[in-house]
């Protein structure tokens, strides 16, 4: 199985900002930890999608760590693959979103893949569960890992989830939600009905954490998708986004695609604000007292 690594987003962790991204005196990132949990339970090839100008300085850092000890391929996500009848605002500088990203990949990705963001921290349980249910990935047939909410929440305040619906373990939709505490209790707000009203959650609400599995043929529903999204936006090519939960989400409900969501036991962790890189930095410092990681995890 291929790793897919959404890192077009992170190029200000590389540059100024590159002090916050580090989570362990060696100077690994959290990526570091995805691939070497990914090459640890059997996946034999990583693709990074990256910004074309960060990968000298990519390259050097992350790449030559992991180069030794799997397949690496760059892949750099731009607008090149937008049709020529599409005009796209010159003043317009980022890339349209995580599905847009898989296009940009797509010569590089000949099997089935694990897309997971740069930036979070997954945990090998999650990567062991994704290939223990691998057979039952096929062209209309994939996989999402789901955490439980409170393993997902910061102390330093509101953030975005999906939550999940599911019946016997199949997907039925993911709907976003900002969800913050308050008065010892857990609120969130549907960032998709118009209302805002703020509803009480328990924790134990699974949550999508992007990390998800497909069939390599399941780029043809991105790759048709891509270009109805860019009809319906020829107005607001400016700001427009094409987001894979969007699309995993449509596709669930036309009911093209079935999804199997794995409530891992998995510790998920992240970095949404500066304060929580103190609270990855000293997991990472028990889970190698642990020996769950050896304590220089490249040689």
């Amino acid at each position: 199985m291929i790793l897919v690594i959404l890192a077009g987003g992170i190029g200000s962790r590389f540059g100024g900002l590159k002090q916050l991204s580090l989570v362990d005196e060696e100077g690994n990132f959290i990526l570091d930890y995805s691939i070497y949990d990914a090459i640890k339970t059997g996946f034999d090839k990583v693709v990074f999608i990256i910004k074309e100008e960060n990968y000298q300085i990519f390259r050097e850092t992350i790449g030559k760590r992991v180069e030794k000890h799997i397949k690496t391929k760059y892949v750099f996500q731009n607008n090149d693959n937008i049709p020529s009848n599409y005009i796209i605002p010159p003043e317009r500088i980022k890339p349209f979103g995580t599905a847009h990203a898989l296009l940009c990949a797509e010569s590089e990705i000949d099997d089935d893949f694990l897309v997971i963001n740069a930036d979070d921290f997954y945990g090998r349980e999650a990567f062991e569960d994704v290939m223990k249910s691998c057979g039952f990935i096929n062209k209309n047939q994939s996989l999402m890992v789901g955490y439980k909410l409170y393993e997902t929440m910061s102390e330093s305040g509101s953030v975005k989830r999906g939550i999940c619906h599911a019946e016997n373990g199949i997907l039925k939709n993911i709907e976003e939600h900002e969800i913050s505490v308050g008065e010892g209790k857990i609120k969130a707000k549907s960032l998709e009905k118009d209302d805002h009203e703020e509803i009480i959650l328990t924790g134990e609400e699974i949550v999508s954490m992007n990390i998800m599995a497909f069939d390599k043929e399941f780029l043809k529903y991105i790759r048709v998708g891509f270009e109805e999204f860019l009809k319906s936006n020829k107005d607001n090519l400016m700001s427009a986004e094409y987001f894979l939960p969007s699309i995993v989400n449509g596709l669930v409900k036309v009911g093209c695609l079935k999804v199997k969501v794995i409530e891992t036991q998995s510790k998920w962790k992240g970095i949404t604000y500066k304060e929580d890189l103190g609270n990855i930095n000293n997991f990472i410092k028990n889970q190698k007292k642990l020996q769950k990681y050896p304590q220089k995890l490249w040689f």
